[in-house]
């Protein structure tokens, strides 16, 4: 039996270029489930959630469980314009982004998501919690930490558009400092976290 990979993210965290290098290695599945299930289950077919199907214990030790995460700003400007987006993160997709910055609250959930995923629980699997600003320098770290054949040939590159929006509503710079006062303890967690962190 191939490996599987479980590629989990919030958006806008670099979660595409993950599975597309993991693609090398094995059947990638992208999921933006907010909570993992307890006991690792199968993905739904063509939607990016967990389903209730359990996997066998021979499933269960060929897959791996991904967490890619990033800074929620970055993430917020590169993604969540897109109503489908939110729907797909399991939120309120009528929520935009004004929103969240006049009432300076996490209307995405993101803090909560973000400690679904990095907190300790009881899970039959564990969890490789991946920060995205640190991935293009520490591949090999990658590669070594999940038994991974490195080739520097399918190793990605960074190529990102800074604060990449519809053509409707791009530049909006003006939403950086109210998103980062929202989130500025998370922020802090996340740049109080290791690249790697294995969630057992």
């Amino acid at each position: 039996m191939e490996r599987k990979f479980y590629v989990c993210s919030f958006g806008g965290s670099g979660s595409k270029m993950l599975c597309t290098y993991l693609n090398n290695f094995g059947s990638v599945y992208h999921i933006h489930s907010r909570k993992p299930p307890q006991k690792l289950t199968a993905t739904s077919p063509n939607l990016e959630w967990f389903n209730d199907r359990i996997l066998s214990v021979e499933e269960n030790k060929k897959t791996t469980v991904i967490f890619i995460y990033r800074n929620p700003v970055d993430a917020i400007l590169s993604r969540f314009y897109n109503p489908r987006h939110l729907h797909n993160i399991q939120t309120d997709a009528t929520t935009t982004v004004d929103d969240v910055c006049e009432t300076q609250k996490d209307l995405y959930g993101l803090y909560e998501f973000f400690d679904n995923y990095t907190k300790s629980v009881d899970n039959n699997y564990d969890i490789y919690c991946i920060k995205y600003e640190d991935l293009f320098n520490n591949i090999k770290e990658l590669d070594k930490s999940l038994k991974l054949e490195s080739h520097e040939d399918f190793h990605p590159i960074k190529k990102e558009s800074k604060y990449k929006w519809g053509s409707s509503i791009n530049k909006r710079y003006d939403l950086v400092e109210p998103l980062t006062e929202v989130y500025k303890d998370l922020i802090k967690e996340m740049d109080n976290m290791p690249f790697i962190k294995i969630n057992t």
